[in-house]
């Protein structure tokens, strides 16, 4: 399974980099964006030797525990993933640099650490589904001890995630001009 999800990670990385090498070298458009479709399917094939695996009569692994939880994050940052390099490949073909990320206070800030909370939490909740999947494929929970530690795992994350947007509510980060006038 280990060999799976390794392949898994190399295979997304290529897929996306042959997608933009065929936008925007080849300027072949169509081609790029369906290359970059891909990348979810190959997510899919993932799944399906997990499946495959369990309902074979294999023992859970932690190996299935962490495929799990590299899917999860997978469906929840891999379309952001691809637009970080596109827009990466964009600036470097243009002889750019890449654009910086705008400093963020207030408001501002907290909105987007709930939003990037949000994004984690999407991916625990995928993780965890697919874990009780695998628990029922294994044939219940008490072949399947192993992956139950995974879900303790993955919601001790979650709740350490917790602690990002908390903060920056109770103590926010001020404007560099907002903090002179504040200290005066």
């Amino acid at each position: 399974m280990i060999v799976a999800i390794i392949a898994d990670e190399v295979a997304f990385w290529l897929f996306i980099v042959a997608g933009l090498c065929t936008r925007y070298l080849l300027n072949w458009r169509v081609a790029g964006a369906i290359l970059l479709a891909c990348t979810p399917i190959i997510d899919l094939v993932l799944l399906a030797l997990i499946v495959i695996d369990l309902r074979g009569g294999a023992q859970p692994h932690w190996s299935h525990g962490l495929a799990a939880l590299y899917l999860g994050f997978s469906v929840s940052y891999g379309k952001r993933l691809v637009q970080w390099a596109d827009r990466r490949f964009t600036a470097y073909r243009a002889g750019e640099r890449p654009p910086a990320k705008p400093k963020l206070y207030g408001a501002d800030k907290i909105r987007y650490e709930w939003r990037e909370t949000g994004i984690f939490w999407l991916g625990i909740a995928v993780a965890t589904l697919i874990l009780v999947g695998c628990v029922w494929l294994a044939g219940g929970p008490e072949r399947a001890g192993e992956l139950f530690t995974w879900v303790g795992r993955i919601l001790l994350a979650g709740i350490v995630s917790l602690v990002f947007p908390i903060s920056y509510m109770i103590w926010p980060r001020r404007a560099p001009e907002e903090q002179r006038v504040h200290d005066a």
